[in-house]
């Protein structure tokens, strides 16, 4: 019979998604089939599975941390924030609509999903995805969302006690020291709950411990007298894990640039990228990878903060995001788009857009249907010779791999641009970038709305598999000169095409080009390890077995 723990929060980023990949990975070397579960994710991190279909990224981690790949029923529901208290609903992979979360109504008229269908849908998918996962695994741990001492949305929860109420689990709640208050927040949650739920809780974590442990002995005594469940362990702060984040409010706690001095004034001994930090940011463990590499420095640049942040660029990435067409009036109010366009006159930099970015990097923006707007279109950055428009009905998502081409004539492919294109003058930057890895296999996922027509660009990629879709041959991304896009995720977790484009940069400053093996694929892998032994030798793992096993 499956087994299941929950890891609950006392807040938001308290750590739990971390703590349960270390789980993952603490009974997958004992050899147990284990997945993690996270019944409802409220996220702007996504991926794409095999199955071509939608799940949060903190899930993707864990089942990499429990060496199985990620499945769609690990996170049957994912809310995707819009704006305005509306949220996309994704169920088991797919979406299905708005919800304004803000607002409770069960109008059949109104536009949006109303809260009746909502809690039907939403139940029977975590049930369902629950399930199917029991049937495979011997093992499940699985995540809350926020706090479960929202006492005013218990009813119909199903991200915390209510997902612990379907699975009937124990649960174990996990405390964040470092924000301050951890004896009042434990307390006051278990205050703040009734009897039946109070009763799954199981045991307390502290996580994110700065110090001397011995100081908190005299707290946990009392804790423990209060809340009549045992403190298993003090997780400390692990400073030097490489592993990706869950969503942007962990990028205000997000140590950037370990390798760097915030006080360095020598930019010229290292790469320094530098990161848009578009208002709705989505999908930035793109940017990822680059913190593996030691001579590169990860530069958050905030649209009001950014004239001391941007001189010094070797070059500059426009993320993905979940609103292109606001986010581009973002960077022209800002005045952050002027600088990017004279940014880009200097051809020894590079700008770089991915997704959302890579629309914004285009002429205009068209919306039409108005899914993400009231505009029908906005002009973008002008750095691309694209134009890119919401046509479709609902998502482009999958997974894809790709030739590098850089031998493409647009003119021998209509479907990639209209019929009155232009001539393509010579374009040599980047295919002297790319050259030598010239038809190479890289491998993405796709999640947007909208597609992208190529005017005066060329495509960089030729996608040789989609999976799920038609293999006919297609192409994917533009460049011209120093500036190109992709609506590829993870593009930079192909080394051959980040060691490329590092290499480049390298050798404009004069630095040591590196080759050899991936640094951020070790990294990730060595950071899950040195996670798991973390929590496997602060927490009272005998106790946690016995919650697994014994009951």
């Amino acid at each position: 019979m499956t087994k299941c723990l929950m890891i609950q929060g006392t807040a938001s980023n308290a750590g739990k998604s971390l703590i349960v990949a270390a789980l993952c990975r603490i009974y997958a070397r004992r050899g147990y089939k284990v997945a993690p579960f996270k019944s409802q994710n409220m996220s702007l991190n996504s991926y794409t599975t095999k199955e071509n279909k939608e799940i949060a990224i903190a899930q993707v981690l864990q089942s990499q941390a429990a060496m199985i790949e990620p499945t769609v029923d690990m996170n049957p529901i994912l809310l995707k924030p819009k704006g305005s208290s509306i949220s996309q609903v994704i169920i088991q992979g797919e979406a299905i609509g708005d919800k304004d979360f803000f607002r409770q109504y069960d109008s059949k008229n109104d536009d949006l999903i109303n809260e009746a269908d909502y809690r039907k849908i939403a139940k029977g998918a975590v049930i369902d995805s629950l399930n199917k996962l029991k049937e495979e695994y011997e093992i499940i741990i699985m995540e809350g969302a926020g706090s479960p001492a929202e006492i005013n949305l218990r009813e119909g929860d199903l991200a915390n006690m209510g997902a612990a109420e379907i699975a009937d689990a124990n649960v174990l709640l996990v405390g964040d020291i470092d924000k301050g208050g951890v004896f009042a927040s434990v307390a006051g949650t278990f205050m703040l709950l009734d009897d039946a739920d109070r009763s799954r809780f199981k045991g307390v974590i502290i996580n994110k411990f700065r110090g001397n442990v011995d100081l908190l002995d005299s707290g946990i005594e009392r804790l423990e007298e209060i809340i009549k469940v045992p403190v298993l362990g003090i997780v400390p702060y692990a400073e030097n894990l490489n592993l990706p984040e869950e969503d942007s409010a962990s990028l205000k706690e997000h140590e950037w640039n370990k390798n760097f001095s915030k006080d360095s004034e020598n930019a010229d001994d290292h790469i320094i990228i530098g990161v848009v930090k578009l208002p709705k940011i989505a999908n930035f463990t793109d940017i990822d990878p680059f913190e593996s590499e030691e001579d590169v420095e990860v530069r958050m640049i905030e649209l009001y903060n950014y004239k001391e942040k941007i001189n010094d660029l070797d070059a500059l990435i426009l993320p993905g995001t979940r609103n292109s067409t606001e986010d581009m009036k973002e960077l022209e109010k800002t005045g952050l788009a002027d600088e990017i366009r004279k940014m880009a006159n200097d051809k020894n930099k590079f700008i770089i857009g991915i997704c959302g970015g890579y629309q914004i990097l285009g002429k205009k923006i068209i919306d039409k249907n108005h899914k993400e707007s009231a505009l029908d279109e906005i002009e973008g950055l002008g750095l691309l010779d694209i134009e890119s428009e919401f046509i479709r009905e609902g998502k482009i998502v999958k997974q894809s791999t790709a030739h590098i081409d850089l031998n493409v004539d647009l003119k021998d492919n209509t479907t990639l641009s209209k019929d009155d294109i232009t001539p393509i003058q010579e374009i040599e930057i980047m295919e002297n970038i790319f050259s030598p890895i010239n038809g190479e296999e890289i491998s993405g996922y796709e999640l947007h709305e909208g597609t992208t027509n190529l005017i005066n660009s060329k495509p960089l990629f030729k996608i040789v598999k989609g999976i799920g879709n038609n293999d006919n041959d297609t192409y994917d991304g533009a460049y011209k000169d120093n500036v190109f896009g992709t609506y590829f995720h993870g593009i930079f977790n192909n080394y051959n095409l980040r060691r490329e484009l590092l290499n480049h940069l390298r050798k404009n400053k004069g630095l040591e080009i590196k080759t050899g093996a991936d640094p951020f694929e070790t990294s990730v892998e060595n950071s899950l390890e040195e996670l798991a032994n973390i929590v496997e030798e602060t927490l009272d793992m005998d106790y946690i077995d016995k919650l697994i096993f014994d009951e």
